[in-house]
């Protein structure tokens, strides 16, 4: 059966969590709209305005909803998860507000899964309860997200894993209590079965900042996306996570996930943006008459809604994949379930982009001045356009992904619809017919 209603339990709680975002996040993006500042856990923002927000969050029993009920969350299933996500991506603060902030989130995942005893107790507990932040650093400077230019490398030595190159745009660095870094192993071996991961706390000897690197629009040597190098840099053996070569099996767990949540809150901020389209041409006035009137500007509004409602259920049905694939354990529903995220990640920055620049563009020079986040939205789409793998890695696999399943046509030359070999082909399928048609007329 097809459905599309959201229970009525469920529906209360996405209501309380719009009116929430809406009346004490969305404040709190205008007056602290510095990216570091949900970070720093130490910081009076922190514990005099989100802590108390948060208190709110947990009595409502929607705190860190992507974990399963034995760390804490509601273990919510993707549809459900893609549906609250919708409304946080309206607010920065959103996420850090109710848990489920990057790379945090996944991080805590990785921990539960494969951290010791000991280190679930030190870093995977005060992360759920949002005391620390952590960083994950996989792309390099001279590689980025390829992992076939990754050079950064462990080797074991004794009762150590002894850690040397480079790590790029990994973010929170220099408020993480620690890192959790892909590294290469075996490099003797493809690199998909030869980097692993794993644990490095903060302050380690080896591990410095080269510096610090912001979004566009930052001053230089600001932001809290940080160039690392580590150097003989020392950590015990039991901080590698999983086996020896399965980084990128971990990786997967972490980024599946994260890519649905980017692109459901991708929605929230085209939300917005449609909202002031919507706003500003109900309210201007050009030459002479409402901008309602204006042919033109309907059709960029309707569109406008078209495509984000177009994503929205794209989104949605991806979801629903990957939940089936998590029942079933059947391969093949993985494998369409990778097919559906790796299309709604190519999609994601097309979205916002287009979006943003029409309200953008609609604001004249209102909407790219300082005074709207219309321009700030506009670049979040490049933005998520190489953040969890480049957008074209992601349209290689939708590529391969449909081909593997691609049938040649027997006559090469013209494929199986060329009209002309239909036509004979139908002709010898109903020649009884015909030739009982050609005598009775």
């Amino acid at each position: 059966m097809w459905d599309f209603s959201t229970d009525a339990a469920f529906q209360e709680k996405l209501d309380w969590a719009a009116r929430f975002v809406r009346d004490e996040c969305e404040p709190l993006d205008v007056l602290f709209p510095g990216n570091a500042d949900p970070y720093d856990r130490d910081g009076e923002v922190f514990t005099e305005v989100i802590r108390p927000l948060q208190r709110r969050v947990r009595e409502e029993g929607l705190w860190a909803a992507h974990l399963s009920p034995s760390l804490g969350g509601m273990g919510m299933g993707q549809v459900k998860l893609a549906l609250l996500n919708e409304i946080l991506g309206r607010s920065g603060w959103a996420p850090t507000v109710f848990g489920t902030q990057a790379p945090d989130s996944g991080n805590a995942e990785i921990l539960a899964h494969y951290g010791t005893d000991e280190q679930r107790e030190r870093y995977l507990e005060p992360l759920l309860d949002g005391r620390i932040v952590s960083t994950f650093a996989m792309t390099e400077p001279t590689g980025g997200a390829d992992p076939g230019g990754f050079t950064c490398r462990a080797e074991r030595d004794g009762d150590a894993w002894v850690i040397n190159g480079e790590k790029w745009f990994a973010s929170n660095y220099p408020l993480a209590a620690f890192v959790i870094a892909m590294v290469i192993t075996n490099p003797d071996v493809p690199v998909h079965r030869g980097a692993s991961m794993i644990l490095i706390p903060a302050r380690t000897p080896g591990m410095e900042m080269i510096r610090a690197t912001g979004l566009a629009g930052e001053p230089l040597g600001e932001g809290v996306h940080s160039y690392l190098r580590f150097t003989g840099c020392r950590v015990p053996a039991e901080n590698l996570l999983g086996e020896p070569g399965s980084g990128f099996r971990i990786a997967q767990t972490r980024l599946g996930g994260g890519r649905l949540h980017h692109a459901m809150r991708s929605i929230g901020q085209c939300r917005r943006a449609l909202e002031m389209m919507t706003e500003r041409i109900a309210a201007r006035r050009t030459r002479g008459g409402p901008l309602a009137d204006q042919q033109a500007v309907r059709h960029q509004l309707a569109d406008t809604w078209i495509q984000i409602e177009q994503f929205r259920l794209q989104v949605l049905h991806a979801a629903w994949q990957v939940e089936r694939a998590d029942r079933t354990g059947d391969p093949d529903d993985a494998r369409r379930a990778r097919l559906h995220v790796s299309g709604v990640k190519v999609a994601t920055p097309r979205i916002l982009v287009d979006v943003a620049y029409r309200a953008l563009h609609l604001h004249g020079a209102l909407g790219v001045s300082n005074e709207l986040p219309l321009a700030r939205m506009w670049q979040s789409g490049p933005t998520l356009g190489v953040a969890d793998g480049p957008t074209e890695a992601h349209q290689d696999v939708v590529a391969r992904l449909l081909l593997a399943d691609a049938v040649p046509a027997e006559d090469p030359l013209f494929g199986s619809e060329h009209l002309p070999a239909r036509l004979e082909a139908a002709r010898t399928k109903y020649a009884g017919r015909l030739k009982e048609m050609a005598v009775t007329s």
